[in-house]
């Protein structure tokens, strides 16, 4: 697989995952400045609807896909499902006859329709008239255009969807001014610090997390906190039996689950499950964000220098996120956890021989290309290798979750 394709999370108002975006960066050969609107999403839906399976990539959730004025015409949307797929007309697209035309019959088929990068004009209109849901630019727009916009979009019957929302204020901002969805990585960030100490509530899941996260574990004391948890033990054995690991036969105890995963899985399994505890009110895709980050970490790093090291680089990943998970600084939480330096520092610095992978992922969330390919030039990885790092990432954290 040559395409680099990253996605990125529409939240609800509840902070529930609605839908992802799905970007097109281009291959090896063709990064995204040489290759036209038309050809990166032609590839995009090539690789996700039709090569690698879009329930890896959108783990069954809506796909948000560009589409340019010369394929809404050629009626392009309609080869792949409704039921999936929303078609986002881009801000260069003029309203024409043929637009319209192409647009009301998708509309009329069940696609749902988003307009990107909304500026209010007047010739707009016969697309507003059309659309689901509209996408405003929250941080680029100001506050008074926004309000002046919603008012002249109050008679539509469309969902307003705020872009580029980054922290929980503009989170909040964009939900009293009446927007339905949200996207960006608002919810990677604490939503306020607590200097002092933890929540009461998390303080005994946060110290089995500090037991857990010695290497002197033991597997019989994993299998000494599994067995007395109804949950954990649940969630061990739906891993087990799920489709990430092709099993013939149901595995149907824990002894036999413990046995077939080993203690390093096994003691990955039960800190994931503990950290999941931890962000139970937070949304969802934080703790799958957080996997994906994981696994892409330990396979860049299997594939570097550091392979010796990929199960600190897998620790890395998952804790990349607590501090938001926590609403603590990354610090105080790192104080306390009896895991390698080289992981305090990536996390709380930004330094060290791990920062280059924790920033290789980061990157490829957004689609920042450039920042992913300086970041895996430091580990002399293939960049060619990171479309199937992530795929796989994405695989495990289906999975998991």
């Amino acid at each position: 697989m040559d395409f680099y394709i990253a996605r990125q999370p529409i939240f609800t108002v509840q902070k529930r995952l609605f839908a992802y975006e799905l970007l097109y960066r281009g291959t090896g050969e063709a990064l995204l400045d040489n290759i036209s609107g038309e050809q990166a999403t032609t590839s995009l839906l090539s690789s996700t609807f039709l090569t690698e399976g879009i329930d890896i990539i959108s783990n069954s959730k809506l796909c948000f896909v560009n589409f340019t004025e010369e394929l809404l015409i050629k009626n392009t949307p309609a080869s792949f499902p409704k039921s999936t797929l929303v078609v986002e007309v881009l801000e260069d697209v003029k309203p024409t006859k043929e637009v319209i035309a192409a647009c009301r019959q998708l509309s009329k088929d069940g696609y749902r329709i988003a307009l990107d990068d909304f500026i209010y004009d007047k010739s707009l209109e016969p697309l507003i008239r059309l659309a689901d849901i509209i996408k405003i630019d929250f941080r680029l727009t100001p506050v008074d255009t926004i309000r002046k916009t919603l008012q002249k979009l109050s008679k539509h019957k469309v969902k307003l969807l705020a872009e580029k929302v980054e922290t929980y204020a503009e989170f909040e901002k964009a939900a009293k001014l009446g927007f339905s969805y949200f996207q960006g990585f608002f919810f990677s960030k604490p939503e306020q610090i607590l200097i002092k100490e933890l929540a009461a509530a998390k303080i005994s899941l946060y110290n089995l997390l500090a037991e857990i996260t010695q290497t002197t574990t033991s597997i019989e004391r994993l299998y000494d906190i599994i067995s007395k948890d109804v949950a954990i033990s649940y969630k061990l054995l739906r891993f087990i039996n799920s489709a990430y690991f092709y099993r013939l036969q149901e595995v149907k105890t824990v002894k036999h689950a413990i046995a077939y995963l080993g203690k390093e899985e096994l003691r990955r399994f039960v800190i994931l499950i503990v950290v999941s505890e931890l962000a139970v009110e937070k949304p969802d895709e934080l703790i799958r964000l957080s996997l994906v980050r994981a696994k892409f970490c330990e396979l860049l790093g299997c594939q570097s220098q550091l392979r010796n090291s990929s199960s600190e680089l897998f620790l890395m990943g998952l804790f990349s996120l607590i501090d938001s998970m926590l609403n603590t600084t990354m610090t105080t939480i790192m104080d306390k956890l009896p895991i390698a330096e080289e992981i305090k520092d990536a996390l709380c610095k930004g330094t060290g021989d791990f920062e280059p992978f924790l920033k290789a992922i980061v990157a490829y969330e957004k689609a920042e290309l450039d920042a992913c390919t300086d970041a895996v030039n430091q580990l002399n990885v293939d960049i060619k290798l990171l479309p199937d790092i992530y795929l796989e990432s994405l695989r495990y954290a289906n999975a998991l979750t």
